[in-house]
Parts: C-alpha cells; sequence; structure tokens
C-alpha cells in the first residue's frame, strides 16, 4: 500500500463521519435521519438532544482525522491518524456490540481498521 492510499481510507473515514455529523445533528429528527436510524419520529424527537452529543463527539473524530491529513511532519501526522483510526474502530465495535448492528461494525469499525492497515505498512 502507498502513502496515497492511506490518505485516501482516511479521507473517506473522515468523510463517513462528518455525514453522521450530519445525521445525528442535523437530519435527527427528519424523514432523512429516522430512516438513518431506523427510528420512528416520536423516538428521533425524544433522542434529538442526545444524538446532538453524540453528533459532537464524531464531530471531533472527523476533526482529528483530517488534522492528521494535513499536518505537516510525516511522523506526527501518522501518530495523529492512528490514534483517531483507533478511536474510530473502538467506537464502531462498541457501537456494534451494544446495539447488535452488523451495520455499524461494516460503515465505522471497518474503514477504520482498513486506515490502520494501510498506516502499518509504512
Amino acid at each position: 500500500m502507498s502513502d496515497a492510499l492511506a490518505f485516501v481510507i482516511i479521507a473517506l473515514v473522515a468523510l463517513i463521519h462528518i455525514y453522521i455529523v450530519l445525521l445525528e445533528m442535523v437530519w435527527w429528527d427528519s424523514p432523512r435521519g429516522q430512516k438513518a436510524f431506523g427510528m420512528t419520529p416520536e423516538f428521533s424527537r425524544q433522542t434529538k438532544v442526545l444524538a446532538a452529543n453524540q453528533g459532537l463527539y464524531n464531530g471531533f473524530l472527523a476533526a482529528g482525522l483530517i488534522w492528521s491529513l494535513v499536518h505537516p511532519d510525516p511522523a506526527t501526522r501518522w501518530q495523529i491518524a492512528l490514534f483517531f483510526l483507533a478511536c474510530v474502530a473502538v467506537a464502531g465495535i462498541f457501537g456494534a456490540m451494544t446495539t447488535k448492528s452488523r451495520r455499524i461494525l461494516l460503515v465505522q469499525a471497518v474503514p477504520a481498521v482498513l486506515g490502520i492497515l494501510a498506516l502499518a505498512v509504512f
């Protein structure tokens, strides 16, 4: 694997988390958010504040991944990327286990693990 592949995977994971931020902070109480998370309108209204909090944390993950893409020092960039990809992988695994959803595993954890593997080759 190359640096370019690792960059693309990290950017993809960051974009996934930006989308999750939008789902949880902006679209949670909309048909789009309800469909994405399989919620009723009543449940989404009741949990909107909790979802916004989750969205903020996902925003921090995206920000950290973007930081890893733009940091000028390659060694520091690698460490930042590894840390935030590991955080995403753990969050994806925990989310999949606690919600019993394979989808979270596939959308969050698998891309993060692929990013870690891409980094490990260098």
